[in-house]
């Protein structure tokens, strides 16, 4: 999927969108929708994927999770007959993740860096979603700790559609980066809404 024209939306209840200067928007005017099924992978290895994974499920809407998802994977989807039509990266690093997975925040900027450009070169709709509000971002990090704010600056500006829930926006960070780059932000308020919003994405 080609990239979409652009702007930038924000959602304070899923009742309504409303654009930051502007008049408001009715819900079921997404700013984009995108294909099935979708990658969903994570830049950072936080607990964030799991909670966009939840949604995904219980909406019944076709996914794959892969912690460390490659831009093999994108290939290999293809060439199994089962082409991926969307991917979602979940942004916000944790130090406790990555230790696990024994991987350090470099690894995941170039992983992340080379699904990107994978994806780009499909064609594919390029979500990236930040869903643990201002305890995933630099302010809840350990003094010196960047790597939040390193995983955002590795996706958003890339993406097509960022998917940020409200609190962790509360200095702006998205929205700026939204307004520059021109591309759609929605927000939500509470973690049941995020249920509401992907299946608005990946209306069928």
């Amino acid at each position: 999927m080609k990239r979409h024209g652009r702007f930038a939306v924000g959602i304070t209840s899923l009742a309504c969108m409303t654009l930051a200067d502007a008049g408001p928007l009715l819900a079921q005017e997404a700013p984009l929708t995108a294909e099935l099924p979708v990658l969903l992978t994570s830049c950072g290895q936080s607990p964030g994927p799991g909670r966009v994974r939840f949604f995904l499920t219980r909406l019944d809407l076709e996914h794959e999770f892969l912690e460390q998802a490659t831009a093999q994977d994108l290939i290999d989807g293809t060439e199994a007959g089962t082409p991926f039509g969307a991917v979602i990266i979940v942004v916000g690093a944790s130090l406790k993740g990555m230790g696990a997975a024994g991987v350090s925040i470099q690894d995941e900027l170039e992983r992340t860096a080379a699904l990107i450009e994978e994806t780009r070169r499909r064609e594919l709709t390029l979500i990236c979603a930040h869903v643990e509000g201002m305890a995933r971002r630099a302010q809840g990090a350990a003094p010196g700790d960047n790597s939040d704010e390193l995983s955002i600056d590795a996706v958003c500006p890339a993406s097509d559609l960022m998917i940020v829930r409200q609190d962790g926006n509360e200095d702006r960070r998205f929205s700026i980066i939204s307004e520059s780059q021109g591309i759609p932000l929605i927000l939500f308020e509470k973690n049941m809404e995020l249920g509401d919003v992907l299946n608005s994405v990946f209306a069928r």
